[in-house]
C-alpha cells in the first residue's frame, strides 16, 4: 500500500468534515436576505445633530487639511505630514480625527479586536454615525471582531454605519479549527489572500496609514507585549487617492456586509439585532484620560500640529483588490514593484525597518545586483530579535540566512531588544508603577557568554495590582498571538508560534514598523513587510514622501531603534584560531539543508556594545575596533532556551518550504 495514503486520507477526512460543517452552517439566499432585512429594519434613523458640520469637534489637527488644500495647486500640491511614533499618541490622533469628522469616515484594517483601545475607537465611530457622519468599516476576515453579538449589533446599529468583512472563508466572520483546516486544504491560495491595507480616512481630506491595527498592543496599552510601530498622518490632496483606493475595496466582491455572513446572519435570525454589549474596560481610568486628551486642542497642537512637516508631493501607493485575481494587470498590485524601484534607485544608503526579515526571490536578486555596484549602497536593516519577535517561525528564516544577508547582500543588521531602554513608549500609561529597571547582565541565549543587561525589571504589577506573569506566558498574550499579522492563524497554531520565554519578566516590546529611507531624501511608511507574503498574497499600502526634512526625521526614528540601548548588532563571529574555514563550510552546508540545520557554530551572532575609554562611540562590524568594543551575547540573547536548545535549532531550519507564505 502507498505509504502516503494514510496521510492523504486524513487530510481528505479533515476537509470533508470542514466542508460538511460549513455547508450545514450556510444560510440559503432567502435566509440571508431575511437576515439583511432584519438588520436594515433595526437601524436607527435618528441623527442627534442638525448642524451642517454634524457637530464636529473643532480641531487644529483636522484644520491642517484645510491649510494644505488652500496652499495647493494642481501643479504644486502641498501637504502636512506627521510621524506617529508613540502608540498612545497614534490612538489620540485617531480619536480626535473621528470626533472632528464632518461628512465621512472610512476605516480599513487587518485586525480589529474588542479590547480597550478597539472598543474605544468603535464607540467613537458609532457616536460619529449618530451625529450624522457616514461611517464605513472594512476588516479582513482572518482577524475581524471575533464576537458575533457585536457584529450583529453593528450591522443594525444605525443607517449611517456600515461594516463589511473582506474575503470571508466559508462566508463566515468567525472561523473554528475545522474552518481553518478546510480553507488550507481546499482553498489554500484564496485563504492566504488577505487585505493587509490599513487606513483611517476622514472627509477625504486627512488620512492615517501605517503598521497599526486596532488592538491594545499597537497603542502601548497591553500589559505583557506591545509593538514598536509607526504610522504617518497625511493632510492634503493625496487623501483623494486614499479615498479612491478605499472605494475599490468597499465595492469589491470579496467585501461582504456583516449581516450577510452565515454566522452573523444566523444570529440575526435567531435573536434579532442585539444591543451592543456594555464595555468592560480593563483600565477604565486610562480610557477616560484618552477621551479627555483627544478633545483638548492644546494637546493636539503640541503633539501633532507643532510636529507636522510641510511637504510637497506625497504618493499613496496601494494595491487594489484585483491583486487577488489570478489574471491581473501590473497596475493592480503596484506596492511591491514601486518599492523595489525605490530601493534600486539608491545611490548611497537604504535604511530599512521591517519586523520580519524574510526576503523573496525577487528581493534577493535585487540586493545581489546592488551588491555588485562600485561602490555598493549601504543597506542598514532594523528588525526583530528572537527575544522581541511575536513570530519565532518567521524569525527562524531570518536566522537561517544571516550568513547570506551579511556576506552576500552586505546588510548591516540590528535586532531589536525585548526591553529597549530608549523606546518612544508612554511608560506612565503602560505601567503605573514605573518603567522596567535595568538589571545586571543576566545571561545570553544558546552559545552566548552573557546577556545584554538592558531592559525590564524582575516582575511587573498588572492593572489590578497583582503580580503579572512573565511576557509571553499569560492568557492575554495567548489571545493576542492567535491573531498576529504575518501569517494565517491555522499555520501558526502550537507552541512554535508563541514568543519564546525570556530570562526576565516585564512588558516586552517587538518591532512592527515597516519603514524605509532612501539616500536620506525619500521616506516610506506603510504596511509592506518586504517579504514574500507582502509581494504575493497580501494587499499592501505605503505613503512615499520625498522631502529631506521629513526623511531625516524618519531616519532619526529608525536609527534610534538601532541604537545600542535598543538593539543588538549582528556580525560575523571572531574567527577561531584553527579550523575556521572548515567551520564556515560546514555551516554553509547545514544552512542549505531543508530541515536538519543544527550546526551549532553559526557564521554570525549577536553583539552588545560595551562603552569605555577606548570605545566612546559605537562602531560598525568592519571597524578594527569592533571586537574590542563589542561582546558576543549569543545567537538568542535574553531568550530562556534551556532544554529547548535543540528544538530552537530545528525551528530555525524547519519551514523553509513555507517561506512564500510566512
Amino acid at each position: 500500500m502507498n505509504r502516503r495514503f494514510p496521510a492523504l486520507a486524513a487530510r481528505c477526512a479533515v476537509l470533508c468534515v470542514a466542508l460538511l460543517g460549513s455547508a450545514c452552517a450556510s444560510l440559503s439566499d432567502r435566509q440571508r436576505d431575511r437576515a439583511a432585512g432584519i438588520a436594515e429594519g433595526a437601524r436607527s434613523t435618528v441623527v442627534e445633530c442638525e448642524q451642517a458640520d454634524a457637530c464636529a469637534l473643532s480641531s487644529p489637527l483636522y484644520d491642517l487639511a484645510g491649510q494644505a488644500r488652500a496652499a495647493s495647486t494642481p501643479e504644486a500640491p502641498r501637504h502636512y505630514a506627521v510621524i506617529l511614533d508613540q502608540g498612545s499618541d497614534a490612538l489620540l490622533a485617531r480619536l480626535n480625527l473621528i470626533r472632528s469628522a464632518r461628512e465621512r469616515i472610512d476605516l480599513q484594517t487587518y485586525i480589529f479586536d474588542k479590547d480597550d483601545s478597539a472598543r474605544l475607537v468603535l464607540d467613537e465611530l458609532l457616536a460619529a454615525a449618530r451625529r450624522g457622519v457616514k461611517v464605513r468599516v472594512l476588516i479582513d476576515q482572518l482577524s475581524a471582531i471575533a464576537d458575533l453579538e457585536i457584529l450583529a449589533a453593528l450591522s443594525g446599529a444605525h443607517e449611517n454605519f456600515a461594516i463589511r468583512i473582506y474575503n470571508p472563508s466559508f462566508g463566515k466572520a468567525k472561523l473554528n479549527y475545522f474552518d481553518y483546516a478546510g480553507s488550507v486544504l481546499c482553498c489554500f491560495r484564496r485563504f492566504n489572500q488577505r487585505m493587509h491595507t490599513k487606513l483611517l480616512l476622514v472627509d477625504d481630506r486627512i488620512g492615517i496609514s501605517g503598521g497599526r491595527n486596532y488592538q491594545d498592543d499597537y497603542f502601548d496599552w497591553d500589559a505583557e507585549y506591545n509593538f514598536r510601530d509607526r504610522d504617518v498622518l497625511v493632510a492634503g490632496p493625496e487623501a483623494a487617492a486614499m479615498a479612491t483606493n478605499f472605494q475599490a475595496f468597499w465595492e469589491a466582491r470579496r467585501s461582504v456586509p456583516a449581516e450577510r455572513l452565515n454566522d452573523v446572519g444566523r444570529t440575526l435570525l435567531h435573536e434579532g439585532v442585539p444591543a451592543m454589549p456594555v464595555p468592560r474596560y480593563l483600565r477604565p481610568a486610562r480610557v477616560q484620560a484618552a477621551r479627555e486628551e483627544a478633545s483638548d486642542p492644546a494637546v493636539m497642537r503640541e503633539r501633532f500640529v507643532d510636529a507636522a512637516f510641510p511637504v510637497g508631493a506625497v504618493r499613496y501607493i496601494a494595491d487594489l483588490p484585483q491583486k487577488h485575481r489570478r489574471e491581473r494587470r501590473d497596475d493592480d498590485a503596484p506596492a511591491a514593484p514601486e518599492l523595489e524601484a525605490l530601493i534600486r534607485s539608491a545611490q548611497s544608503e537604504v535604511l530599512l525597518q521591517t519586523p520580519y526579515l524574510v526576503m523573496s526571490k525577487q528581493a534577493q536578486a535585487m540586493f545581489r545586483d546592488m551588491r555588485t555596484r562600485e561602490p555598493p549602497p549601504q543597506v542598514i536593516v532594523s528588525t526583530n530579535s528572537l527575544a522581541a519577535t511575536d513570530n519565532p517561525v518567521v524569525y527562524s528564516m531570518s536566522f537561517k540566512y544571516k550568513r547570506r544577508y551579511l556576506r552576500e547582500f552586505g546588510f548591516q543588521i540590528h535586532e531589536y531588544k525585548p526591553f529597549p531602554e530608549d523606546a518612544p513608549v508612554d511608560y506612565a500609561a503602560l505601567m503605573p508603577e514605573g518603567p522596567p529597571l535595568a538589571t545586571s547582565a543576566s545571561g545570553a541565549g544558546a552559545g552566548g557568554s552573557r546577556g545584554s543587561g538592558s531592559g525590564g525589571s524582575g516582575r511587573v504589577r498588572g492593572p489590578s495590582g497583582s503580580i503579572g506573569p512573565s511576557a509571553g506566558s499569560g492568557g492575554e498574550t495567548t489571545r493576542r498571538l492567535q491573531r498576529t499579522e504575518s501569517r494565517p492563524s491555522f499555520l501558526s497554531s502550537g507552541a512554535g508560534s508563541e514568543p519564546l520565554p525570556l530570562k526576565r519578566a516585564g512588558v516586552r516590546m517587538g518591532l512592527h514598523a515597516k519603514s524605509m529611507v532612501i539616500d536620506g531624501g525619500t521616506a516610506v511608511i506603510g504596511t509592506h513587510n518586504f517579504d514574500p507574503r507582502s509581494e504575493n498574497y497580501n494587499t499592501e499600502a505605503a505613503v512615499v514622501i520625498q522631502d529631506p526634512a521629513f526623511a531625516q526625521a524618519l531616519a532619526d526614528s529608525i536609527r534610534r531603534d538601532m541604537s545600542p540601548r535598543n538593539a543588538w548588532v549582528i556580525a560575523p563571529r571572531a574567527k577561531p584560531p584553527v579550523f575556521s574555514g572548515l567551520d564556515y563550510s560546514l555551516g554553509k552546508v547545514s544552512e542549505a539543508l531543508p530541515i536538519f540545520d543544527v550546526w551549532p557554530w553559526r557564521y554570525a551572532t549577536s553583539y552588545e556594545f560595551q562603552p569605555g575609554p577606548d570605545c566612546p562611540l559605537p562602531v560598525g562590524p568592519k571597524d578594527p575596533a569592533f571586537h574590542r568594543c563589542y561582546v558576543a551575547v549569543g545567537d538568542f540573547p535574553e531568550v530562556n532556551v534551556g532544554p529547548k536548545w535543540l528544538y530552537t535549532r530545528v525551528l530555525t531550519a524547519f519551514g523553509a518550504g513555507l517561506v512564500p507564505i510566512l
